[in-house]
């Protein structure tokens, strides 16, 4: 009994053991026998799964999935309840290198979606704006109120055209003002809005005036300009004719759907046909109305001021007739920015043209990511006014930045409803603009970079003095192509003068600095000076252009052709125990230089790629043997000559690009 006790004991510590195998770590209620959250979570993706390039990814059922423009990955993960490694993995497989967190670009998103079953739907700036106010419960683009509260307002009208057929000094002589004095070059490089006076049937009527610039590198700011007016008037030169921004500014106007009135400017000039400029526009659709059309013609010369009168009737008239101009002057105010700029000593200036409502000092009021109380307000003859109405353009003080040019502007409840909007409009755009400008890399594109060497790039910063200068320069410069070897790509922008912060990001980065219009700081000199940062200083759009592309071109590498300089026929071959064989030739074209690269051909075959070693006349060592005359020549590296093989010399010579 004694010894059972032991025994038993023993028994009963192995039975012990045996519970705890049965129940403890190796049995079913050990930590090995529970499966943890993450393994139960895999095991339940594998069954559910499908695999795509070996990354398990639960695919959709077609469902659709918002994402703002810019979005992430991770966005994108979270949208659809994967993790956001899966999805970079997933997008590797398909050949595209983006992280978790970059923004990718619409086209990427929707391949991404297609692959996984999913409808990606990737919404507008516009529709997220809309959805942004709409959570602020404020509307843009709407008039609120019913049919009493509308009163009218004046036309808004966009004066487009070729460049040089005189709109500015059209609007000139109807403002008494000299704009074009103040613009470089001589063509508009910003829009400016004006309103003008006129009397029509014994009544005083107000015609809001915008003025759009005229070179092509602009057609971003033209567009902006006809959707934001009522009526489109078309300057054609009577001395020139249709030219091709003419037919660029007709088809912005058509596409705003906004009447059309044509001034045929310069009918003063000897040369001008007013006749040939009807005919030429008839056959794109404007036919005049002594023509059986419904377009007027009005012959003006802004030189002498006949028709100017003529023009405003026809403005007034026009707007009668097809148009019910009417606003709630009493509701928040809202419009557009038509353009800005950072003033030295008043700050960022916003030029606005009030759509609806009333605009007053003091209002609170966001015009895309920018935002601010209004300090003053400023009319296009220089006078501080009060409150702007319905189609009165205004220079608007207060703003904390420089909006864009063409972003919309609202007056809200508070500065802090003001700050909240202009920061998410902020984040939104710059992730839109990351997504616009992120530079992917497929892998079959970074295998060739890695064989030929990565490609070379320009990086730029731009600096202007407008909103609408920067935006059109940037536009103009992204269209260059001067092949796949050299890019562009601009890393930063802004309005005002070149700072040390943009010095110091060009030194960093080795951009080159574009100030249009504007110069640097005292201090930004000095550490331009010192990290010796090329600053580029530019006052016409289009010099600019030509020598960004010059400087592309330059960096592209040089391209070599070859040449044949000469052929030479073996006619012996003399065995040399020093020398080897030496081939006696016959220099049957052009010239044989020592030295220079040649081939051995053997029945019209490239036998060796070789050069000329040695090259003798007679006893004389010589440079060159000319057509026509014997000589002694070894060739590099190769001893297996014959008689009848011709030895080729060559050259390889740089091209111009064209």
């Amino acid at each position: 009994m004694g010894g059972g006790g032991p025994a038993g004991g023993r028994a009963g510590g192995r039975g012990r053991g045996g519970t705890q195998g049965a129940f403890g770590r190796g049995g079913v209620g050990g930590k090995r026998g529970r499966k943890s959250k993450k393994q139960r979570r895999q095991e339940f993706d594998q069954m559910e799964a499908p695999s795509i390039g070996g990354v398990r990814v639960r695919k959709g059922d077609g469902q659709t999935v918002r994402l703002r423009r810019g979005a992430s990955l991770t966005d994108l993960a979270e949208k659809i309840g994967v993790e956001p490694a899966s999805l970079v993995q997933v997008l590797f497989h398909l050949g595209e290198m983006v992280t978790a967190t970059q923004s990718v670009a619409d086209d990427t998103l929707e391949v991404l979606g297609a692959e996984l079953d999913y409808k990606i739907e990737v919404v507008s700036p516009e529709d997220e704006d809309r959805e942004l106010l709409e959570s602020f419960d404020l509307e843009f683009g709407e008039d609120i109120g019913g049919e009493e509260d509308l009163a009218s307002r004046p036309p808004v009208v966009t004066v487009m055209g070729h460049v040089d057929h005189g709109k500015t000094k059209l609007l000139d002589a109807l403002r008494n003002s000299n704009v074009v004095a103040r613009e470089a070059g001589g063509i508009t490089q910003a829009i400016g809005a004006y309103q003008v006076e006129t009397e029509v049937d014994g009544t005083e009527r107000a015609i809001t005036f915008i003025d759009t610039p005229g070179h092509e590198a602009f057609t971003a700011m033209r567009a902006r300009g006809a959707k934001s007016t009522d009526i489109a008037v078309l300057v054609v030169a009577a001395d020139d004719g249709v030219m091709p921004q003419t037919i660029e500014a007709l088809n912005h106007a058509k596409a705003a759907d906004v009447p059309i009135v044509v001034a045929v400017n310069k009918i003063d000039k000897e040369t001008a046909d007013p006749t040939r400029v009807r005919g030429q526009l008839s056959e794109f659709g404007l036919v005049p109305e002594e023509y059986g059309g419904d377009i007027q013609f009005v012959d003006v010369s802004a030189i002498t001021g006949v028709g100017l009168q003529e023009l405003l009737e026809s403005i007034v008239l026009t707007a009668d007739a097809a148009l019910d101009l009417r606003a709630n002057p009493d509701m928040p105010a809202q419009g557009v920015a038509i353009e800005a700029h950072l003033d030295k000593g008043r700050g960022p200036v916003a030029t606005v043209l009030v759509h609806r409502g009333t605009l007053r000092i003091g209002d609170s009021i966001v015009a895309g990511s920018a935002h601010g109380r209004v300090r003053a307000l400023i009319n296009d003859q220089g006078d501080t006014v009060d409150e702007a109405p319905p189609s009165m353009p205004v220079q608007v003080l207060g703003l904390t930045s420089v909006p864009g040019a063409g972003d919309n502007v609202l007056v809200v409840d508070d500065d802090r409803m003001a700050r909240q909007i202009a920061d998410k409009r902020e984040a939104r755009m710059r992730a839109a603009q990351q997504a616009k400008t992120s530079r992917r890399k497929t892998l079959d594109q970074l295998f060739e970079q890695l064989e030929k060497g990565e490609t070379q790039e320009l990086l730029l910063i731009l600096k202007g003095d407008g909103a609408g200068s920067v935006e059109a320069l940037e536009d103009a410069l992204s269209k260059i192509e001067v092949g796949d070897e050299v890019s562009l790509r601009i890393i930063d922008r802004g309005v005002g003068a070149i700072t040390e912060t943009n010095v110091s990001l060009a030194a960093a980065s080795k951009a080159v600095i574009i100030g249009f219009n504007v110069r640097p700081t005292p201090h930004a000199t000095q550490l331009a000076d010192r990290e010796n940062v090329d600053i580029r200083f530019y006052s016409v759009i289009y010099q600019a252009i030509d020598e960004i592309e010059a400087a592309l071109k330059g960096m592209l590498k040089p391209i070599f052709a070859e040449e044949v300089r000469g052929h030479a026929e073996i006619r012996e071959v003399f065995r040399s125990s020093k020398f080897g064989n030496i081939a006696g030739c016959m220099v049957t074209d052009g010239t044989i230089r020592r030295n220079a690269k040649a081939r051995l051909l053997r029945d019209g075959i490239v036998i060796a790629d070789t050069s000329i070693a040695s090259l003798r006349r007679e006893k004389d060592d010589v440079t060159e043997v000319r057509e026509g005359f014997e000589c002694g020549l070894t060739v590099a590296n190769y001893n297996d000559i014959k008689i009848g093989d011709v030895i080729e010399t060559y050259e390889m010579v740089e091209k111009e690009r064209s």
